[in-house]
């Protein structure tokens, strides 16, 4: 008597069902791992384009601005540096321990005519050298 066995075993499915979930269960973290280090780059770039603007704006006014917000312009008489101040990408990766409250770019100023100024930023993980948690940029740079 000849048995001839067609298709696969329970175990043999089960097994690979299980490698895939596997699979799929790791490609999803590293993805949202990738996500998040995005969102903090472009952080880090939206900081720098601000420094950007503003130096610009010292170039032509002699002083930073009194003021800076999300979504409002750098401008000095008809010169835009800067459109709008960008909004922080969400999620914002750290609603706990430092950084907790600080969702946006927050500018203050020093010196009377204004000669420097910090913007506030945090950041979820580290990127570009730059470490997780909150952090300042000045006229000197990013720290």
């Amino acid at each position: 008597m000849k048995n001839n066995k067609k298709g696969f075993t329970l175990i043999e499915l089960l097994v690979v069902i299980a490698i895939i979930g596997l699979l799929s269960t790791l490609s999803i973290l590293a993805l949202n791992t990738a996500r998040a280090r995005a969102r903090d780059a472009k952080r880090v770039s939206d900081v720098k384009q601000i420094q950007t603007a503003l130096e610009m704006y010292y170039n032509d006014a002699g002083a930073y601005p009194t003021t800076a917000a999300t979504g409002t312009p750098i401008s000095y008489g008809t010169a835009v540096y800067l459109q709008s101040i960008p909004t922080p990408p969400t999620p914002f990766d750290f609603t706990t321990g430092i950084c907790s409250g600080q969702p946006a770019y927050t500018y203050s100023t020093t010196g009377t005519p204004i000669s420097s100024y910090n913007i506030q930023y945090c950041l979820g993980a580290q990127t570009g050298g730059v470490s997780a948690g909150l952090h300042t940029a000045t006229p000197a740079g990013i720290q």
